[in-house]
């Protein structure tokens, strides 16, 4: 890959940065305190092993899918890779 007049190591600095992003974020979304009985978007029961399993969970497995799903089409875009992004 040319990296033009990047120094040694640059792109591997950029994959490090975008990984490191990713964890945050990925960490950032997990649920904390302590699990609700019921979804709160749409009141549904939320199962006692569910709660168990996963601490601090709010929403049930039919929610959590549709907020993974708009989670997941807003995260294919790599800003820090784009073009524009490294022009600037």
């Amino acid at each position: 890959m040319a990296g033009g007049w990047s120094r040694d190591g640059a792109v591997q600095d950029q994959i490090d940065a975008s990984v490191e992003d990713a964890i945050h974020q990925a960490r950032s979304r997990l649920p904390k305190g302590e699990s609700l009985t019921h979804c709160e978007e749409c009141d549904k029961p939320i199962p006692q092993a569910r709660r168990e399993a996963i601490p601090g969970v709010r929403l049930c497995v039919q929610c959590q899918e549709i907020v993974d799903k708009e989670n997941k089409a807003t995260s294919l875009f790599n800003r820090r890779g784009s073009k524009d992004s490294q022009l600037r």
